[in-house]
Parts: C-alpha cells; sequence; structure tokens
C-alpha cells in the first residue's frame, strides 16, 4: 500500500500535501517540484484516498497544514490552457430537491450547498467550480451554474475539511470549447496546463514562505473571474 508520507511536502516551512487524479495530468514541470497522491478518477475514489492518506499521517502526528488539490478542469467559459484556483466548489451530484432539500446540498449535514474555499494563492485568478461523476461535454453544461467542472475537487474538499485541513484547489482548463469525442480531447492541452500548474505552485511556496497560511487567506483578494 502507498505511503502516503512519500507525498508530503515542506513548503515554505509548512508540510502541504499535493493531490492529484491521474498521472496523465502530471508532467515534467510539475514532476521537477511535487510527487503527489495520485487518488484515481471521480469523487468516490478522491474522497477514499485522501481520506486515507490524511487519517494515517493524523495517526503518525504529521498531518498536513495544508492540502492542494490539483489537475485538469473543463469550461465552455474560461480561456483554455489556463490555470484558474477554486473560489466555491459545488457537488453536482447530490439531488435531494424531491425530499425539500436544496439541490446540491447534502441531507443532514451542515454544509452549503457550494462551500467557499477561503485559502487562495495571490496573482492566480479564481473561479467557481462543479464536481461530479461524469465528463461534461455539449449540451451538458447548459445546466451547471459554476465556471468550470471536474471529478475530485468537491471529493478532495470533504476528506480535508472532515480532518481539518485547509485546502487551495487550482485547476488548468483542458477541454469544454467543443464536445468531446475521443481521450484526446482532454490530453491535447495537458502539457501547457502542466507548466503553468507548476508556476502556481511555485506562487504557493513563494507566499507561504513569506507569510504563511495568512498570506494565502489574503489573496482571496483578487477578484473573481465572472463570464
Amino acid at each position: 500500500m502507498d505511503d502516503p508520507a512519500r507525498h508530503l511536502h515542506s513548503v515554505g516551512g509548512h508540510k502541504v500535501l499535493f493531490v492529484m487524479a491521474t498521472r496523465q495530468e502530471y508532467g515534467p514541470h510539475l514532476q521537477a517540484r511535487i510527487a503527489p497522491l495520485i487518488t484515481g478518477v471521480g469523487p468516490v475514489e478522491a474522497a477514499v484516498e485522501t481520506a486515507r492518506a490524511l487519517a494515517a499521517l493524523e495517526h503518525r502526528d504529521a498531518a498536513p497544514d495544508l492540502v492542494v488539490t490539483l489537475g485538469s478542469a473543463g469550461s465552455r467559459r474560461l480561456e483554455h490552457a489556463e490555470v484558474y484556483q477554486v473560489a466555491r466548489v459545488a457537488y453536482r451530484d447530490m439531488d435531494a430537491s424531491a425530499l425539500g432539500f436544496e439541490k446540491g446540498r447534502t441531507p443532514f449535514l451542515d454544509e452549503p450547498a457550494e462551500i467557499d474555499l477561503p485559502h487562495r494563492i495571490a496573482g492566480v485568478p479564481s473561479a467557481s467550480l462543479s464536481t461530479g461523476g461524469a465528463i461534461i461535454s455539449g449540451a451538458a453544461y447548459d445546466a451547471i451554474a459554476q465556471d468550470m467542472v471536474d471529478m475530485e475537487s468537491f471529493a478532495v474538499l470533504r476528506a480535508a475539511r472532515r480532518h481539518g485541513r485547509p485546502l487551495i484547489g487550482l485547476r488548468g482548463i483542458s477541454d469544454g470549447r467543443s464536445d468531446i469525442a475521443r481521450f484526446e480531447d482532454w490530453t491535447e492541452y495537458l502539457h501547457i496546463v502542466d507548466e503553468k500548474l507548476a508556476r502556481a505552485v511555485d506562487l504557493l511556496t513563494a507566499q507561504l514562505a513569506a507569510g504563511g497560511l495568512d498570506a494565502l487567506a489574503a489573496g482571496r483578494q483578487d477578484a473573481e473571474v465572472r463570464r
């Protein structure tokens, strides 16, 4: 079984756990900087593996100060091959509205339908994110209010919050302008996303070194992208 301690990094004097879904998104620029926990695709795998890693690290008294989830996302609103950080994240698969609950809100859980991420990196544009267990393409975007879509961030956030750890989300836009018809429609821009995610990690490192987690809380002063 993979040892989560090997994915724990000292960044600016803080312990950081980087989390990614797939090795396809983990290119040479990120490989030169981090060794992330790879969870697998989708909300279930992301939640299971992140929670397992955090529990194991807590058991060793080595819990991270910060969790960072990063990878690709789809969007038909945002610039392709650009990186955005998550301002707010929603779980699009959750719909108990037939029982009178707000769509997107998990019944009997004291969490809003859209959760704000208060820690952000200054200089990286912010946008809202929708997480779910399906690839979004074409007309499927019509039903989604958020700016970008992925399959893991909400799950990683819930695991992090369950263990009392703050989270930053970084997503590079890989697809969404046209319908996805083949595997390459997702992978075409991943090499550019890798390079730009690495730059965001460098910013994170510098800001943690200069001001710690307080500096990341100040990063939310940057305006959220609206389109």
